[in-house]
């Protein structure tokens, strides 16, 4: 099911702090899943940190790096996070059923069918990315003229995450899921951070070709990825030095552990 909601008109510009001459994205942040981890029945969004929703900050990070548009996909619950939302000048798009990254991103093509920007990919569960941290990202990704850009990261064990394959000259040769390291790939550390910065209409030609022919049965973002590694389209990878920027929220500990470091960072 495909459902867009304008936000109404009004103090939308104000609310941007970045010279959009400068800027030439939308954002899409991904809000849909339930986040069984957290034992609530709560959209794993809404649980908050210092008293405010983690989707909050990532629609905050979004507005303040200058983003066109921010298109907010919600499925579980959604009524819940459209009233914690309202008045943030995002749309929304609903996702029915959660059938994976890519599932989410494609119910988006509809309300981007004739921009021809680029697309930074945002979790609405990863609330401490810094706003220099994506303009250097995407000053990457404009400079390279990359078709996708990975922000990546690297973990204290990178166990679980797909692999970052570099070139030699830095490029993002490919990812390679942890089941499928062979050899000198088992000892990689870069790993993929979730969050991309994607060209709009190839990545909506892409994801015309993935599949869910997987385990879950799910249509995954990072396929897009692999389809274009193949073609030999220019690919970029961001490092994040710090992983606290790109850490997500899958369980209570987690959510802890992230306000503590937040109101760390605020008293220094």
């Amino acid at each position: 099911m495909f459902l867009l909601v304008r936000p109404a008109e009004g103090n939308h510009s104000s609310l941007i702090s970045f010279n959009l001459m400068e800027s030439r994205f939308t954002t899409v942040i991904l809000a849909a899943g339930l986040g069984k981890r957290m034992h609530s029945d709560l959209p794993k969004v809404l649980h908050q940190i210092a008293g405010k929703p983690l989707v909050h900050y990532v629609i905050d990070l979004a507005r303040s790096v200058g983003s066109q548009r921010i298109l907010l996909v919600i499925g579980h619950k959604r009524e819940l996070v459209i009233k914690a939302t309202v008045g943030m000048a995002v749309e929304y798009v609903v996702q029915e059923p959660q059938l994976g990254t890519g599932d989410a991103v494609k119910y988006c093509e509809p309300a981007l069918k004739d921009f021809e920007g680029d697309v930074l990919v945002l979790s609405g569960d990863v609330p401490l990315m810094k706003p220099a941290t994506v303009e250097a990202a995407y000053a990457l990704h404009s400079q390279s003229e990359a078709l996708v850009t990975v922000f990546t990261f690297a973990p204290d064990d990178p166990s679980g995450y797909g692999r970052i394959v570099r070139g030699e000259k830095g490029e993002l040769r490919r990812i390679v899921e942890h089941k499928d390291t062979i050899g000198a790939e088992k000892s990689i550390l870069e790993v993929n951070a979730g969050i991309y910065f994607f060209e709009s209409k190839i990545l909506f030609e892409t994801l015309q070709q993935v599949t869910n022919r997987n385990a879950a049965g799910e249509y995954y973002i990072t396929d897009v990825i692999g389809i274009l590694e193949k073609q030999d389209r220019p690919l970029a990878a961001y490092f994040v030095a710090d992983p606290i920027e790109v850490a997500g929220v899958n369980s209570l500990a987690q959510l802890k552990e992230l306000e503590q470091i937040y109101l760390t960072r605020l008293k220094g």
